[in-house]
Order: structure tokens, then sequence, then C-alpha cells
């Protein structure tokens, strides 16, 4: 391997941790009584500006959107980070941070569904295997946790498995879009989307604006650690990455992802790690790993 790829993987890597640890984040949140639509909120009015930044400096280089596209991004947006990152973090009030992330992690397996059934395409028997390994495994960590913590396990994982199905619908529609705006540039924009809709959101429910910035200080540091740390700094490294060793490889580093949440979970959070919980997530590791590994 060369010292280039060894970079890539690297970055990949650092990348997958930082957008991992979006979730220790919102726990140490929610320590102080602040809700869903305020961790997504302060999030994304703190990472704005630097994708609004990126969006001008990426639109420099690239033609002008079409209203079709521009129409387009504006939905992606909605469903791809306001809608799939408000029932992430609403479903993280209910499991683990661990879950959590195993959760989202079974993304690829909803990509390869979905396209099966909506394009007619084959299922090969490789790719089953990585789906009933995975699966296994989620079953498993869910089992776990539902003994631990109760019934409300059942509505945080269906919270975060609708988190992954809108991702995984972002993902299917965003393939040709992505070749006709760009991809750091449709990030960008898509997130700006994203903040306005948590904006509305926030009005819509009544909430003083006045409430935002008063907010205890640890609430708004870790706001902007979510912003920059767990948004921001893991997109642009993950492009990085991809324009390094390609996607491949970068998302098959990314699989530190998990782990690395298990880890964390552990250290700041004081979440139990069982023998369990380390066998269910070495089923999704495997499964995801070949889902990935298969040659297209």
């Amino acid at each position: 391997m060369s010292a280039a790829q060894r970079v890539g993987l690297a970055t990949a890597a650092i990348g997958a941790v930082l957008f991992s640890a979006k979730a220790i984040v919102a726990k140490l949140m929610y320590r102080y009584n602040v809700d869903a639509v305020m961790v997504i909120t302060l999030r994304m009015l703190f990472a704005v500006p630097l994708f609004m930044a990126i969006g001008w400096w990426q639109a420099r280089k690239l033609p002008a959107l079409s209203w079709g596209d521009r129409a387009r991004v504006v939905f992606l947006g909605f469903i791809g980070y306001y809608l799939s990152s408000f029932l992430d973090f609403l479903g993280l009030q209910y499991i683990t941070a661990g879950l959590e992330r195993l959760i989202l992690f079974l993304t690829p397996s909803f990509v390869l569904l979905f396209t099966a059934l909506g394009f007619r395409r084959q299922i090969h028997a490789r790719q089953w295997m990585s789906l009933a390994l995975a699966y296994a495994g989620i079953v498993l960590v869910f089992a776990h946790d539902l003994d631990v913590s109760g019934a409300q396990v059942w509505l945080g994982g269906a919270l975060v498995l609708g988190s992954a199905l809108s991702y995984g619908v972002y993902l299917i529609l965003s393939g040709e879009l992505v070749k006709r705006v760009g991809s750091l540039r449709l990030v960008a924009y898509a997130m700006c989307v994203s903040t306005l809709c948590c904006v509305i959101q926030y009005v819509v429910l009544g909430r003083p604006l006045g409430g935002i910035v008063q907010q205890p200080a640890p609430v708004l540091w870790l706001s902007v650690v979510n912003a920059v740390l767990c948004t921001v700094l893991p997109v642009s490294l993950t492009m990085v990455a991809v324009a390094r060793i390609g996607a491949p490889m970068a998302s098959q580093a990314g699989m530190i992802g998990p782990v690395s949440t298990l880890a964390l979970a552990y250290w700041l959070l004081g979440e139990p790690v069982s023998g369990v919980q380390l066998a269910g997530s070495a089923l999704v590791l495997g499964g995801m790993y070949l889902l990935s590994g298969r040659k297209r």
C-alpha cells in the first residue's frame, strides 16, 4: 500500500470516527434537559455558515443549477439531512449510542433492497449472506438492549430505523444529481435546506427564538463540537478520502465508526459493553464488509 493510500485510509477513518461521535455529543446534551428539536437546531445553526461558504466556493467553479435541480436539492435536503437527522436524534433519547450507530450502519443494505425492488436488480448469494449476517447482529444487540432498557428500545429503534431508511432514499435519488451538481456542492446546499427546515420547525412549535442563545454554556459548546467536528469536518474528510482512494475503500475504512461509538459510549457515557453487544457488532460489521467488498 502506497503512502497516499495510507493517508487516504487514515483520513476516511478519522472522518468516520468524528461523524459517529455525534451520537455521543447528543447524549451528553440530553443531560442538560434539551430535546431533539433543540439539539438539531443548534447543530445546524452553527454548521450552516461553513456549509454556505463551501457552497459559495463550489458555485464559483461549477455551472448554475437549473430550476429542476434546485427543486431536487430542496427535496433531498429535506429527506436526507433534516428528516434523517431529526429522527436519529429523536431515537437517541431512547436507545444506546452503540445500537443507534449499528442501525444506521445498515443503510447500504437498505439501498440494496430498494434498488432491487424498484429497479428489478438481482440480489446475489453473497449479498443475501451479508444481509443475513448484518440483520442477525442487529437482532442480537436489539434483544440485549431490550432486556436491559425495556420497551422504549422499540420506539428508539423504530425512529433510528426511519432515519436510516430516509437517508437510504436520499442516497438513491441523489445518484444522478451528484454528477450535475457536484458532491460537495450538493451536500452544502442540502445542509442549508436542512437548516431552514430546522428553523421552521422550531418556530412552528412555538419555541421562543431567544431560547436558542439562553441555553447553558455546555450545551452551546457541545453544539459547536457537534456542528464543526461531527458534521462539517467529517463531510470534508470523507470527500478528500474518496478523491484519494475511491469510494469503496473509503467506505470500508468507515467501518471503524460503530466500533468507535461503542468505545466512546463506554468511556464518556458509561454505557456498558457486553459480550452480546460485541458479538452482534461483529456480525453487522462482517455483513457490511461482505456487501461493500463485492466487485461491481
